[in-house]
């Protein structure tokens, strides 16, 4: 895995076309250590593979961190970016907004795995909660059926771990 050059949080002022490229290529190492780590939450999530996905979260939000002060820096130095090296800011932009486009599929695959697992804690409610009692009396009476009025009355078998 890259490991991200800390980004100084001092606010310098860029001077000149070597400062500007060091900031521009410090923010995309972060980057591109972030985006790296974010496929691969996505795709473990996307295997149902939760425990190990959780894991990564400290680090996400270590490199998350410093791309945020890395953009704040930018942002400050636009001006001398913009002059010193137009094609580096161009490339920084790319690369954003590939960055976006993993953020939103990671998203949707959160979104889906979120609804999978509140789908089914609703469902195992709604069978613990059903009646356990068969229908002794009455026009849909099961007389003789004893247990196996309800193929579903048995016991509910729930997995820890996904």
């Amino acid at each position: 895995m890259l490991a991200a050059r800390p980004i100084l949080d001092e606010r310098p002022r860029i001077a000149d076309a070597l400062g500007a490229r060091a900031l521009i290529e410090a923010v995309l190492e972060a980057l591109g250590a972030l985006s790296h780590l974010v496929g691969e939450e996505t795709e473990l999530v996307r295997a149902g593979r939760l425990p190990e996905a959780m894991t990564r979260e400290p680090r996400k939000t270590e490199l998350a961190g410093i791309y945020m002060r890395g953009v704040e820096q930018v942002k400050l130095n636009a001006v001398a970016l913009a002059r010193f090296v137009p094609a580096e800011v161009k490339r920084l932009k790319d690369a954003h907004l590939a960055f976006q486009g993993l953020i939103e599929t990671n998203q949707i695959v959160l979104a889906t795995a979120r609804a999978v697992s509140e789908s089914i804690v609703r469902d195992l409610a709604a069978d613990a909660n059903k009646p356990m009692r068969a229908n002794g009396y009455g026009p849909a009476a099961t007389v003789g059926a004893g247990v196996f009025a309800r193929p579903n009355s048995g016991p509910l078998v729930v997995s820890r771990r996904l």
